[in-house]
Parts: C-alpha cells; structure tokens; sequence
C-alpha cells in the first residue's frame, strides 16, 4: 500500500497551515509581526481557514482531497501573482506581507500543484481497492 496519497498530502498540509496560523498568534522569529515571514491576524486566519479545507478534503475521500490539493494550489499560483503585483506590505489591503511570503507563497503553489496534478490517479483507486 502506498502511503503517499492525495488524503494523507492533504491532511499534513492542512495541519502544516494549521500549525503556521496558530504560531503566527504567538511572538517568535519565523512567523509574527516582526518574523521572517510576516503575517498579521488576518494572515493567520487565512492560514487556518486552508488549513481547514485541506483537513476537510482529506476525510472525505481520496477524489475530495486530490480536488482540494488542486483548487488550493491553483488559488496559490494567484495568491502568488497577486503577491509579486502589490507594492507595499499589504496583500489587497488586508494580508501582510512580506518578501518571504512571496517566494514561500510560489514554492507552496508549485508543492501543492504537484501533489494534486501529479499523484497518478491509479493510486487512489489503488486505495479504495486495498480498503
């Protein structure tokens, strides 16, 4: 059986978004106010909230999670767009940030197209068979 499914890339992204809202609440050197990605209440929600639909995608089935990897990463490819586009600190005035957040941003859209286009759909049948 292989582990690397649509269900389970979703579900460690979800808590990896979910992890990097709640610590953006938290003062510390990589994701605060001040961190190396910068982010402000607005950031952290957003962050949380697709942490949400990822978590979600990724219990109801393996065809759910697989089109939640790619509507997020195709949201991110325009997060992406948009972020390089705003002068200034605010993303459509309401999201910090930053330098980081740009290029963080692009990386997370290329990993999370590849993990929604890129897992052969065989293995999830493969899945659902060995269930």
């Amino acid at each position: 059986m292989n582990l690397i499914t649509s269900k389970n890339l979703s579900l460690v992204l979800g808590i990896s978004f979910l992890a990097a809202g709640i610590l953006g609440f938290i003062p510390n050197p990589l994701v605060s106010s001040d961190g190396i990605f910068a982010v402000n209440t607005m950031h952290n929600l957003v962050h949380i909230l697709t942490a949400g639909a990822f978590i979600a995608g990724a219990l109801v089935s393996e065809k759910t999670a697989r089109l939640t990897l790619q509507s997020i990463g195709i949201a991110y490819v325009g997060v992406t767009i948009l972020g390089f586009l705003t002068e200034g600190h605010l993303l459509l005035g309401l999201v910090h940030i930053n330098e980081a957040d740009k290029w963080l941003h692009a990386g997370l859209a290329v990993v999370i197209l590849i993990a929604g286009f890129g897992l052969p759909k065989w293995q999830a049948r493969q899945v659902v068979n060995a269930v």
